[in-house]
């Protein structure tokens, strides 16, 4: 092998950001905060950090989840656990000029789970919140909580967590990756409440609930009813063993 001088190639740092997707009040929400550190002191971003020399990306993906939000990245293959959480690698970013200190490379990840709690901060950002998709993504490209004045995301977030959401857009459509968002059991009326978060749309109940209980291993009953919905007891199921929906659930034009 010729002589390599890795002096002569520029040093850039990797980050992962995570976008943290839930469904609270049903609204589809992530999960940002606040910057307490430059660049872009006070600016909302989305959580991450710098990938440790000894992890590899799933690692410091995982780590960065646990710190943020006390979840941990879901083993597809193990039983599910109640602070589990789905997590998936989206895309990775590497403008030049994204990050003003150096050139850094950042490999995004998407994160999906159950109705949260209040999120708490870590690292060096002093505040977190969930706020719905749709004000971090509004058509001025700027959010600030009540009372603040407006401002953009930092960095290239806005793109990350655009790119986020329509692919737990998509895969809902084709997969079972819905009831990621779901408790370990839960009624169709919470499903489809899900459905129409992430989408934003209305659907019809009773269209839907024929279109999940007749799709091949979407959906297991449990044998149990909940009557937290009010009204009368609602069928509990669980997730299914299919992962791919064959026929998909398509979504509506809006």
């Amino acid at each position: 092998m010729p002589p390599y001088d890795p002096s002569t190639f520029p040093p850039f740092a990797v980050t992962v950001d995570l976008v943290v997707l839930t469904v609270r009040r049903h609204a589809l929400c992530a999960l940002v905060v606040r910057r307490g550190e430059p660049p872009f002191r006070g600016r909302w971003a989305l959580p991450g950090g710098f990938v440790k020399a000894d992890e590899d990306l799933g690692a410091a993906a995982a780590r960065e989840l646990v710190e943020e939000t006390g979840l941990c990245a879901q083993d597809p293959s193990a039983p599910a656990v109640g602070n589990g959480a789905h997590l998936e690698q989206l895309a990775t970013y590497g403008d030049p000029g994204r990050d003003p200190r150096m050139r850094v490379v950042s490999v995004a990840h998407l994160a999906l789970a159950p109705d949260l709690p209040a999120p708490r901060a870590g690292g060096d950002a002093n505040s977190a919140r969930w706020a719905s998709v749709d004000d971090l993504l509004g058509a001025d490209g700027s959010f600030g909580q009540e009372g603040e004045s407006q401002t953009p995301l930092a960095f290239d977030h806005a793109q990350i967590l655009a790119d986020g959401v329509e692919r737990a857009r998509s895969k809902i459509e084709y997969s079972s990756l819905a009831t990621a968002f779901c408790p370990q059991e839960f009624t169709v009326g919470e499903l489809r409440r899900v459905y129409e978060a992430v989408w934003g749309v209305v659907l019809d109940p009773r269209n839907f609930h024929r279109k999940v209980t007749g799709t091949p291993g979407f959906l297991v009953p449990t044998g149990g009813t909940t009557t937290r919905q009010g009204g009368r007891p609602a069928q509990l199921f669980r997730a299914g063993a299919a992962t791919v929906l064959n026929p998909p659930m398509l979504r509506p034009e809006v």
